[in-house]
Protein backbone atom coordinates (compact mmCIF):
# COMPACT_ATOMS: atom_id res chain seq x y z
CA UNK A 1 0.00 0.00 0.00
CA UNK A 2 1.12 3.82 -0.74
CA UNK A 3 -0.55 6.56 -0.06
CA UNK A 4 0.45 10.61 -0.19
CA UNK A 5 -0.79 10.87 3.64
CA UNK A 6 1.12 9.68 6.44
CA UNK A 7 -1.59 7.44 7.03
CA UNK A 8 -3.50 4.86 5.78
CA UNK A 9 -7.44 4.38 6.60
CA UNK A 10 -8.31 1.32 8.69
CA UNK A 11 -4.56 0.45 9.37
CA UNK A 12 -2.17 1.57 12.07
CA UNK A 13 1.38 1.95 11.62
CA UNK A 14 3.10 -0.33 14.17
CA UNK A 15 6.79 0.30 12.87
CA UNK A 16 8.41 3.23 10.64
CA UNK A 17 11.57 1.70 8.97
CA UNK A 18 12.77 4.97 7.48
CA UNK A 19 13.12 6.83 4.01
CA UNK A 20 12.84 4.44 1.36
CA UNK A 21 13.56 5.98 -2.15
CA UNK A 22 13.73 4.78 -5.85
CA UNK A 23 16.41 6.84 -7.99
CA UNK A 24 16.35 7.00 -11.80
CA UNK A 25 18.14 8.83 -13.94
CA UNK A 26 16.94 9.20 -17.89
CA UNK A 27 18.40 10.87 -21.24
CA UNK A 28 16.57 11.67 -24.05
CA UNK A 29 17.75 9.77 -27.12
CA UNK A 30 18.91 12.00 -30.08
CA UNK A 31 16.05 10.57 -32.35
CA UNK A 32 13.27 10.96 -29.65
CA UNK A 33 14.81 14.98 -29.17
CA UNK A 34 14.39 15.42 -33.05
CA UNK A 35 10.84 13.92 -32.42
CA UNK A 36 9.99 16.59 -29.44
CA UNK A 37 11.62 19.29 -31.38
CA UNK A 38 9.07 18.69 -34.36
CA UNK A 39 6.21 17.95 -31.81
CA UNK A 40 7.21 21.81 -30.18
CA UNK A 41 6.84 23.38 -33.48
CA UNK A 42 3.30 22.53 -33.95
CA UNK A 43 2.72 23.34 -30.24
CA UNK A 44 0.66 21.71 -27.63
CA UNK A 45 1.32 18.54 -25.96
CA UNK A 46 4.75 17.19 -26.72
CA UNK A 47 3.90 13.33 -26.11
CA UNK A 48 7.53 11.79 -26.66
CA UNK A 49 8.72 14.38 -23.39
CA UNK A 50 4.89 13.16 -21.74
CA UNK A 51 5.65 9.33 -22.25
CA UNK A 52 9.49 10.14 -20.90
CA UNK A 53 8.52 11.47 -17.57
CA UNK A 54 5.75 8.71 -17.32
CA UNK A 55 8.07 5.81 -17.76
CA UNK A 56 10.83 7.63 -15.68
CA UNK A 57 8.08 8.20 -12.47
CA UNK A 58 6.79 4.34 -12.70
CA UNK A 59 10.48 3.43 -13.18
CA UNK A 60 11.44 5.02 -10.33
CA UNK A 61 8.10 4.02 -7.95
CA UNK A 62 9.36 0.83 -8.57
CA UNK A 63 12.59 1.24 -7.46
CA UNK A 64 10.83 2.79 -4.10
CA UNK A 65 8.51 -0.23 -3.44
CA UNK A 66 11.37 -2.76 -4.03
CA UNK A 67 13.54 -0.67 -1.45
CA UNK A 68 10.85 -0.35 0.79
CA UNK A 69 10.61 -4.27 0.25
CA UNK A 70 14.19 -4.61 1.34
CA UNK A 71 13.52 -2.58 4.68
CA UNK A 72 10.63 -5.23 5.85
CA UNK A 73 7.68 -2.44 4.76
CA UNK A 74 4.52 -3.47 4.04
CA UNK A 75 3.57 0.27 2.96
CA UNK A 76 4.67 3.25 2.03
CA UNK A 77 3.53 6.71 3.10
CA UNK A 78 4.14 10.07 2.57
CA UNK A 79 5.01 9.61 -1.05
CA UNK A 80 6.75 12.30 -2.93
CA UNK A 81 8.15 12.55 -6.25
CA UNK A 82 10.89 15.03 -7.19
CA UNK A 83 12.97 15.61 -10.27
CA UNK A 84 16.01 17.39 -11.04
CA UNK A 85 17.87 18.25 -14.25
CA UNK A 86 21.47 17.19 -14.12
CA UNK A 87 22.45 18.34 -17.12
CA UNK A 88 21.06 18.63 -21.11
CA UNK A 89 18.91 16.06 -21.57
CA UNK A 90 19.40 14.49 -18.46
CA UNK A 91 16.84 13.86 -15.03
CA UNK A 92 16.53 12.31 -11.87
CA UNK A 93 13.53 11.58 -11.48
CA UNK A 94 13.70 10.75 -7.08
CA UNK A 95 10.27 8.87 -5.45
CA UNK A 96 10.84 8.60 -1.88
CA UNK A 97 8.89 8.32 1.11
CA UNK A 98 8.13 6.61 5.03
CA UNK A 99 8.72 2.63 4.62
CA UNK A 100 6.46 1.61 7.41
CA UNK A 101 4.77 -1.60 8.78
CA UNK A 102 1.01 -1.22 8.86
CA UNK A 103 -1.85 -3.41 10.39
CA UNK A 104 -5.69 -3.58 10.00
CA UNK A 105 -7.03 -1.60 13.20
Amino acid sequence: MVSTTFDIAGYTVTQNLGVARGIIVRSRSVIGSIGAGLQSLIGGDITLFTQLSEKSRAHAFDLLLEHAGELGANAVVGLRYDATELGAGITEVLAYGTAVVVEKK
